[in-house]
């Protein structure tokens, strides 16, 4: 059935449902966005980061840009879903350590055991986070009106973990009932609707002249470029062929069958860059809100400051960490050649016996590339502010780790869009019916 992809979208009342439905929660979630604890003067709060604009730091920004704004509005979701994500990966490293903990995952209902510990352990992250944020408050003139300073923390503490607890069950329930995923939406929308303050702000700043219009002009075709190579480098793929020989069910006899495994160049996606994220944003909001009062973590602070190169080597040595790790968990190359012996299949050329090591070599080889492919655009916010003297705030939000995101996610949306489209007969969101892919 030929047609307008966006018309044909909203004649599908269940692919109509399900993105309304999203749309309405990333509304509720920009809205909690703007909405002060309690306690706050949001006027003081302006008044200071407008003063402490364009210092070196950028920590203020990189945590502000991962909670989509909130962070500086001392909001109900200022921390975002950060916490949550923190907690899931902890938690899949200690099922690594500790193989009781996996044995108890792998039994009947321990999915819903691993999702209860990660809920509970995002409670304690919370509390932590939410007292370091109380301490941070307690630093900037007139920020807090409450006199009460005890009664105040434990407001704001209880405040912001409901608001985290909050997002993460909006995000659960665009996952179940909405399009695309959840949690990852969330960061995506937090992004997206800061982009076109950041364009503001850049033509401001050329207009004043604080930034040259040709590096302006360079740096957007760099970011033009960037985003053609990540939707390559998502959509790649390695293509492994798997022939079944015939075979009898009952009795039913199925004949040969030639199919192929599709092996993507970046098998994790974004999940790589939102996780070491993720895991540093954490030390550094604790190291933010109690420098003042230890010299310590001062000094750990500005060492492992966003612009500088212990963060960037620590981020580019956690992407490609968790883009094995994820990748394992998620491509076992064990399982693919148990399930493919069972069905009676085979890689040509490659004995039965021989066959996992083969995966494993094949994944090897593609990941340490897209690793490193990931690791490189993400350290982009970087470069452009030592090369061209970018705000922090405008590099962060038109480069590196932004743009993995967006790219990311909207590919995985529109896979998931295109594909309700497909089985109520309808043609794809492209030209030829399907987002392809490009084989290796």
């Amino acid at each position: 059935m030929a047609g307008n992809p966006l018309s044909d979208i909203f004649r599908i009342k269940e692919l109509k449902d399900r993105i309304l439905f999203t749309l309405f929660w990333l509304m509720v979630f920009r809205i909690g966005a703007f909405l002060p604890l309690p306690g706050i003067n949001a006027s003081a709060l302006q008044s200071y980061f407008a003063s402490q604009s364009g210092g070196t730091s950028g920590i203020t920004d990189y945590l502000d840009f991962f909670a989509g704004g909130a962070f500086k509005n001392f909001s109900l979701f200022m921390m975002g879903v950060m916490p949550y994500i923190s907690t899931q990966i902890i938690l899949q490293l200690l099922l690594i350590v500790f193989p009781k903990l996996k044995a108890i995952a792998e039994e009947e209902g321990g999915r819903k055991k691993l999702a209860r510990w990660t809920k509970i352990g995002t409670l304690a992250v919370c509390a932590i986070q939410g007292y370091s944020y109380t301490v941070y408050a307690d630093r900037i003139p007139g920020a807090i009106v409450m006199d009460n300073r005890v009664i105040y923390a434990i407001v704001a503490i209880l405040t912001v973990t409901t608001g985290t607890m909050f997002l993460i069950w909006i995000g659960e329930q665009i996952t179940k009932r909405g399009i695309g995923n959840g949690i990852s939406l969330l960061i995506f929308a937090g992004i997206v609707a800061r982009l076109p303050n950041a364009v503001f702000e850049l033509i401001k700043k050329i207009q004043l002249g604080e930034i040259n219009a040709i590096y302006a002009i360079v740096v957007i075709v760099m970011f033009v470029g960037i985003v053609a190579l990540v939707v390559t480098e998502q959509q790649g793929q390695r293509k492994i062929p798997v022939n079944y020989a015939k075979r009898v069910v009952g009795r039913k006899m199925y004949g040969a069958q030639n199919t192929y495994i599709p092996f993507k160049i970046n098998p994790s996606g974004v999940i790589p860059v939102i996780f070491a994220s993720s895991l540093l944003t954490f030390p550094l909001q604790i190291a933010q809100s109690f420098g003042v009062q230890a010299k310590w973590l001062r000094d750990f602070s500005y060492w492992l400051r966003p612009q500088g190169f212990w963060y960037s080597f620590f981020y580019v040595v956690l992407i490609v960490f968790f883009a094995y790790f994820y990748t394992q968990v998620s491509l076992n190359p064990q399982e693919i050649s148990k399930n493919i012996r069972e069905n009676g299949g085979s890689i040509p050329g490659i004995r039965s016996e021989k066959m996992e090591e083969y995966l494993s070599r094949i994944l090897n080889r593609i990941i340490l590339p897209g690793a490193l492919y990931l690791a490189l655009i993400a350290l982009i916010p970087s470069l452009v502010q030592l090369m061209f003297n970018f705000p922090s705030e405008l590099a962060y939000l038109l480069g590196g780790t932004s743009l993995i995101i967006i790219v990311g996610v909207d590919l995985d949306t529109m896979s998931q869009v295109e594909a309700m489209l497909k089985m109520h007969h309808h043609d794809g969101l492209v030209r030829k019916g399907h987002i392809r892919s490009r084989n290796l």
